[in-house]
């Protein structure tokens, strides 16, 4: 069921606008940290052309409910965060489901769960129908807000897998149930999840701050320079004349999560210099696709 044909609302800044999907119990999986989303994003506003641009800007200074959260991300950049932004507030919830799509896969032979939507493929797909037909901007305004941050979501490995086993036969939620043993550069060892270490890059990242606080805006080009650095905007596996794809851009992550992101990885387990090194390419790679076909698909919409 699209959205269109849910319970779509919006309200003036009086009341939070809520797309009104389908609840669903969503997992832990959360997404890039807010680092790895403004890398895409800036790769993304640097490839639009100037009717784009003009047309982001405008959108995304409409002050669309929560004005408190909003207020922090009028930049195209820092607006790539803003989807994530919204977890303390229980008004937006039924957005959780939204961030992935977890398609299961069992190296043990156990039988794979029903996965159904709502999930990242079909928001974009309804996100997209909203910024291309609504006559309300605020409802334009939250799609642009999603579809920019949905983007980079899709191209996280970890949010398109869940490894399925005996131990937990209906997935591990993308990783969020794999427990990784990381050395710090103090010496100590820190223990977090698979899906969080995805979410930093591998820890190569500008770090999300106390309380979920964004990286600071210069940090981001630099970042962002080294993601492009060997994954050309040229390459002709990006597709760019088929920025839609949305299927195909979650069927690429959940290739990766199998070969490299879930590759020797067991529980408790401690991370190999050439998994790192691996796993470091892919994360950059992923970012600056989803840069470009970012840009590919808002310049479609603004040509």
């Amino acid at each position: 069921m699209k959205t269109q044909n849910k319970c779509l609302a919006f309200r003036s800044s009086v009341a939070i606008g809520v797309i009104c999907f389908i609840l669903i119990t969503p997992t832990l999986s959360l997404s890039w940290g807010a680092g790895g989303h403004m890398i895409t994003a800036q790769i993304a506003f640097d490839r639009l052309n100037p009717r784009a641009k003009a047309q982001v800007r405008t959108l995304l200074a409409i002050p669309i409910d929560p004005a408190a959260v909003t207020r922090r991300s009028r930049n195209f950049v820092n607006a790539s965060h803003w989807a994530d932004d919204l977890r303390p507030f229980p008004e937006f919830d039924s957005f959780k489901a939204l961030h992935f799509i977890d398609k299961p896969f069992s190296d043990d032979g156990t039988p794979l769960p029903t996965v159904a939507p709502p999930d990242v493929v079909t928001a974009l797909e309804d996100n997209l129908n909203i910024l291309k037909t609504s006559t309300d901007n605020n409802a334009r305004a939250q799609a642009l807000r999603f579809i920019i941050h949905f983007v980079g979501d899709i191209h996280q490995p970890l949010h398109c897998a869940t490894r399925v086993s005996a131990a937990l036969p209906e997935g591990d939620r993308g990783g969020n149930e794999v427990k990784v043993k990381i050395r710090q550069p103090n010496g100590t060892t820190k223990t977090t999840n698979l899906h969080s270490y995805w979410d930093g890059g591998i820890g190569s990242f500008p770090k999300t701050g106390p309380n979920f606080r964004p990286p600071p805006l210069s940090q981001i080009p630099p970042a962002a320079a080294l993601a492009k650095r060997g994954n050309p905007a040229s390459d002709p596996a990006l597709n760019l004349n088929n920025p839609t794809d949305f299927a195909g851009w979650a069927g690429e992550s959940n290739t990766l999560a199998k070969d490299v992101a879930y590759k020797g990885i067991s529980n408790n387990a401690r991370p190999t210099a050439a998994y790192n090194r691996a796993a470091r390419r892919v994360v950059r790679k992923r970012v600056a696709w989803g840069g470009y076909r970012l840009a590919a698909l808002l310049n479609s919409i603004w040509p």
